[in-house]
């Protein structure tokens, strides 16, 4: 996947400043895709040179001028091909789960320091995503939100991340009780 796909998938519900798509990377996105503000900048640079997203400039009185982007018809079908090309397992990186694998030959404690770290990184990530949740059913529950919500998409994708963040948070949990246990 590239990053072209993702910021193109965080416009299929409509346009949004480059401030916007940041923000929605930070919050949402990023459960699938990291990137930082000047990526999703220069990547909206290419995909508008690409033809794939549009820009307009929007005038502001009292703030600078902002440009919203909007994805086109051709950055829809770069979408779809992309969704429909067969997919594998992702492979992750996490510099964390080195240490875990050499902890019989590093330092015990400085593992589970790292371990606890990420434990309170995952307490954190999961209040923000319960939080992003609750801001998309907007007072639904999931039943009536599925029924009714035409953005399922980022629901799917918030649910994914707060899974994710749990099961990481559980695994924590029993990786410091278990070197307890030693």
């Amino acid at each position: 996947m590239a990053l072209r796909h993702a910021v193109l998938a965080a416009l299929v519900h409509g346009e949004a400043s480059g401030y916007e798509l940041a923000k929605r990377f930070e919050l949402g996105v990023a459960n699938f895709w990291h990137a930082k503000p000047q990526q999703v900048y220069a990547e909206l640079a290419r995909l508008s040179e690409a033809g794939l997203v549009q820009g307009r400039e929007v005038i502001q009185e009292s703030r600078p001028n902002k440009r919203m982007f909007a994805i086109t018809d051709d950055g829809l079908a770069v979408l779809a091909e992309f969704a429909a090309a067969p997919k594998g397992l992702p492979v992750g990186r996490d510099d964390l789960m080195i240490a875990v694998q050499a902890i019989d030959t590093l330092d015990a404690e400085v593992v589970r320091d790292g371990i606890e770290r990420r434990a309170e990184q995952a307490k954190q990530k999961l209040a923000t995503l319960q939080e992003l949740e609750r801001q998309i059913l907007g007072g639904r529950d999931e039943a009536t939100f599925v029924r009714t919500s035409r953005h399922l998409g980022p629901y799917l994708n918030c649910r994914r991340g707060i899974r994710f963040q749990q099961d990481t948070l559980e695994w924590c949990e029993w990786a410091l009780q278990v070197l307890r246990s030693r």
